[in-house]
């Protein structure tokens, strides 16, 4: 293992980007568990129900994104005590489909963000997606420093890739981290209707109707329910992204998964056990409109992670599920609560 460089995040404030949203709240309520709290948070708090996220947390101040992005581009005093930034902020729907929504959001903020970063001497961690790697096709290798033969699938995974493109082109990515996250549950998802996980929407699905329905195959080689996918628990994706930031020798792109291949039908037995019913499963038609862009394999490589030193054991999926159905879907808590 590397020798390690540590960057303190308690000297100086920190600025999470998104701190409203699923990772940035969880990003949030782990560095309140280290006993940070000169946090200053921003997002786009809109019409849903992510501002119930920040209730339990400690923070400094909260500013929406765009007074934020004005302050910045004025060179402002408010913001020259801040040493580290987690940039979470996005639009995150991958069946979002306004073009220049996204590129304005997630390609054009990043960038100016990540340059006044990079001109302040600020550590600079943001969210690139696993949705950048397209099918699989082209692999799913962090290490691999080709990123232009990736094929993403929807606009979503587009706008985070060319963010990925003009790092690399900048050389920001000596400097800089790019996190993707393959596919994350647990709590303060409540918000994200549709893009929420499935074991939310199991949960719902369970407690009105006693079954749970799941996608058939379309694929020769995946019989219904043996599709595969990296869960990720939310708890563990929070504190494998601080380790990223306060490890100084740690830059570019890393995977960020479980590093296990699950079944949707493992994922569902886990929450039936959770909620103590019995097994009720129902295979259902996929949408025409998804087939083409539907993946059915996705794993995380987290070796990089893992030789950067993250020594943690990442929660076994039976445990996670357990502990988000049990400790929050059931109660209704929060992170921090």
């Amino acid at each position: 293992m590397k020798h390690t460089h540590t960057h303190d995040l308690s000297k100086g404030k920190i600025l999470v980007t998104g701190g409203s949203g699923f990772i940035g709240s969880a990003i949030v309520a782990e560095l309140n568990q280290m006993g940070i709290d000169n946090i200053l948070i921003t997002d786009y708090l809109g019409n849903d129900d992510r501002f119930k996220n920040l209730i339990p947390l400690k923070f400094n101040d909260y500013m929406e994104a765009d007074s934020c992005e004005k302050i910045i581009q004025e060179d402002s005093y408010l913001l020259k005590d801040i040493n580290t930034i987690f940039h979470l902020g996005a639009c995150s729907s991958t069946t979002e489909t306004d073009g220049r929504y996204l590129i304005k959001n997630n390609y054009e903020y990043t960038k100016m963000l990540a340059i006044w970063a990079y001109e302040n001497n600020i550590r600079f961690v943001y969210a690139s997606s696993a949705a950048t790697y397209g099918d699989g096709a082209q692999g799913m290798n962090d290490q691999d420093p080709n990123l232009s033969k990736l094929r993403p699938l929807n606009m979503y995974g587009y706008s985070k890739h060319l963010f990925d493109l003009f790092a690399q082109k900048q050389n920001l990515l000596d400097k800089i981290v790019g996190v993707k996250y393959f596919n994350v549950f647990g709590p303060n998802e409540y918000h994200k209707s549709d893009m929420r996980s499935v074991v939310h929407k199991a949960f719902k699905q369970i407690s009105e109707t006693g079954k749970v329905q799941l996608f058939k195959s379309y694929h020769p080689d995946y019989k219904d329910g043996e599709q595969v996918r990296d869960f990720l628990y939310v708890k563990d994706a929070a504190q494998m992204t601080i380790h990223l930031a306060k490890n100084k020798s740690a830059h570019g792109i890393f995977n960020l998964g479980s590093g296990i291949a699950n079944t949707w039908l493992s994922l569902a037995q886990a929450i039936f056990k959770a909620m103590n019913k019995p097994e009720n499963i129902e295979f259902i038609d996929m949408p025409d409109y998804l087939k083409p862009k539907y993946q059915y394999y996705t794993k995380a490589n987290i070796s990089k992670l893992r030789e950067i030193g993250y020594k943690e054991e990442i929660t076994p999926i039976d445990v996670a599920v357990e502990d988000y159905v049990q400790n929050y879907l059931m109660t209704g808590k929060y992170l921090g609560d």
